[in-house]
């Protein structure tokens, strides 16, 4: 057919056949995702012009689907030449609209107004909201500033240095990891507030793996999976904090994948925290972990005594009108040597104390003001000890824990011990492995794992274990 006048009947059946071949031939999700919010703007000549409800669709779906619905048009009207995509009016749009092919634009923070997840197409919200949502998420007090530096983390603030102060991206992307409360979300925190600092025109998102996972959800249940993808992929730098919430979840791990992808083929920058290397992300698929550890990965070991002491002077200096001696600061940096956010914690309890009862700090009041987490921590239970009760209880000799011997009646009691030395102790996985015969981390993982799973399936060995446990915190 030739000569179809727009808004004609007959253009509204060639539209509707070639949207259900689209359907056919790229399938149901595909065509709701991506082509079903698309409609015919104009058929001028051998030009037909086609609306999409924002920026981020047209340029996804123009590379992509472009030739096809233009060869699909074709079979409908052989006079058709060329098939363009434009953003339809009352769309945020930026700055001028092109036609399709030209690269995504930089976005911007302030400047320049798009459309959100989680709105419809025509609503003109200001990206600045969703700006302002997002800083609503950093603490002012978790800047570069006022982190303390020290052996065991001074390579982790580096790299999260070196990116903040990157133009582009840089050590593409930076993983930080290590165990709770040793200052991973203050170096991302820290990250954030410098970029917003230096570049404000840039588009930055912080937020949580839980969170990602709850806009991912809300969008699915909103059937605005579109709206979620254009928010998250049109940003300059996306920081994900405590990526192993992700463990298992399929398909929020997916939609990180191809967003991962998407960002880095851009060349945005990409910031992500955990509790473990992404090797041990047990829980990821392998191509993601495989992501996630292709750029930097940067540890945040336990904290020396230096360090933890020189945390909590300046926390000290900190709070208004607080004099802490130096032989308390001292103590607790002696004696809390789990992790940093339980020493702060400490010292709050030691300062507030002391204003409420109108007395000064002093080595004997904290002592009885911390009383609770001091027995607490003076119980320290050694890889050693559990292992000589853990040997006693399996009647196996102590050696065997560090033994090459692989048969079940060395090997389980072994596990258990692993397991044991996981849950009492502090150590991390590689100085698990090193104190039985220098094994691997992995073993160590493998360990606890087993005995996780054996525990569940099996009363008796579960009553073993908690059994050793009471055993060795008495």
């Amino acid at each position: 057919m030739t000569g179809i006048a727009t808004g004609s009947s007959e253009l509204s059946a060639s539209w509707t056949r070639v949207r259900d071949r689209l359907r056919s031939e790229y399938g149901e999700a595909t065509f709701e995702n991506w082509l079903n919010r698309l409609d015919v703007a104009d058929l001028s000549g051998d030009s037909l012009v086609l609306s999409a409800p924002s920026r981020f669709m047209r340029d996804w779906v123009t590379p992509r689907y472009g030739d096809r619905i233009r060869a699909l048009w074709r079979l409908e009207d052989p006079s058709v030449r060329t098939v363009d995509i434009v953003v339809s009016e009352g769309s945020t749009t930026g700055s001028q609209e092109g036609s399709t092919t030209g690269s995504q634009e930089g976005s911007t923070t302030g400047s320049q107004e798009r459309s959100p997840a989680g709105r419809t197409a025509g609503q003109r919200v200001d990206r600045s909201v969703e700006d302002e949502a997002v800083t609503a998420l950093l603490d002012p007090k978790l800047t570069f500033g006022n982190f303390v530096v020290g052996k065991s983390n001074e390579f982790a603030h580096a790299a999260a240095r070196r990116v903040s102060e990157s133009d582009g991206a840089s050590f593409n992307p930076l993983f930080i990891y290590g165990g709770g409360g040793l200052g991973k979300t203050h170096l991302m925190q820290g990250i954030a507030w410098r970029l917003r600092q230096r570049q404000p025109q840039r588009q930055v998102m912080y937020l949580s793996a839980e969170k990602f996972m709850y806009r991912f959800v809300r969008a699915l249940r909103f059937k605005n999976i579109m709206g979620f993808k254009e928010l998250f992929r049109s940003v300059d730098v996306l920081m994900i904090d405590d990526v192993q919430f992700m463990d298992g979840k399929d398909a929020t791990q997916e939609e990180f994948f191809h967003t991962f992808n998407e960002l880095v083929d851009k060349g945005h920058q990409i910031v992500v925290s955990g509790d473990r290397s992404p090797s041990d992300l047990d829980g990821m698929k392998e191509r993601m972990r495989s992501r996630l550890g292709c750029g930097l990965v940067a540890e945040v070991h336990s904290t020396s005594y230096e360090l933890r002491l020189g945390i909590l002077q300046a926390k000290a200096e900190s709070i208004v009108g607080s004099d802490v001696p130096d032989k308390v600061l001292e103590f607790l940096a002696h004696k809390i040597t789990s992790n940093v956010r339980e020493l702060e914690g400490a010292l709050n309890r030691v300062v507030a104390h002391a204003t409420l009862v109108g007395r000064p700090i002093a080595l004997d009041s904290t002592q009885e003001v911390l009383h609770d987490l001091l027995r607490a921590h003076e119980r320290r239970v050694t890889i050693e000890e559990i292992q000589k009760r853990v040997a006693d209880y399996y009647n196996i000799r102590v050696a065997e824990m560090s033994s090459a011997r692989r048969s079940q009646m060395v090997a389980r009691p072994r596990q258990v011990a692993m397991y044991l030395a996981k849950q009492l102790t502090s150590r991390s996985l590689p100085e698990i492995g090193r104190k039985f015969g220098n094994r691997d981390h992995t073993t160590v993982m493998h360990a606890i794992k087993k005995v996780d799973q054996l525990s569940q399936s099996d009363p008796s060995f579960a009553e073993d274990v908690e059994l050793l446990r009471r055993m060795l915190e008495s």
